[in-house]
């Protein structure tokens, strides 16, 4: 099974996604962070999540951008810059339509860039469908400690 950090702010959406992965049967833990500090903190290691540092990364992450704290595009800018994490599939989820925020998503290095579907039924379809491709059909990349 798979592990998915799902970084989101919004409540419902979360719900949503969980709701949507359940029905999928793909993934066997969604870790949730509700802000860019917390998601750059659990990847990193570093802050409130130093713990981790010897624990797996994430097979996926599903990373909005418009985030308290730190934006998404913030966080994504860093991942990229760090060995950690610079090959962590990452997935930008978001509800923004603005062509400037697809540009720059894949400059910083987005693996792909999904909008969010309003209807639930779309929604977790496209959830199914990125897990799918993610997690079971792209051959990824080894991760730093998993060679």
């Amino acid at each position: 099974m798979y592990q998915i950090l799902l970084v989101e702010d919004n409540a419902d959406d979360v719900e949503l996604a969980l709701r949507a992965f359940r029905k999928s049967d793909l993934v066997n833990t969604v870790t949730i962070a509700r802000d860019g500090v917390e998601a750059l903190d659990y990847l990193l290691a570093t802050g409130s999540r130093a713990d981790r540092a010897d624990n797996p990364l994430p097979d996926l992450v599903l990373l909005d951008i418009k985030l308290p704290r730190i934006d998404g595009l913030q966080v994504l800018e860093r991942l990229r810059a760090n060995p950690r994490t610079k090959l962590v599939p990452i997935v930008v989820l978001t509800s923004s339509i603005e062509p400037k925020d697809l540009l720059t998503c894949y400059t910083l290095g987005a693996n792909s860039y999904v909008r969010k579907p309003i209807d639930f039924q779309q929604f977790s379809k496209a959830l199914q469908q990125i897990g799918s491709y993610w997690l079971q059909t792209n051959q990824a990349p080894p991760l730093p400690g998993t060679t």
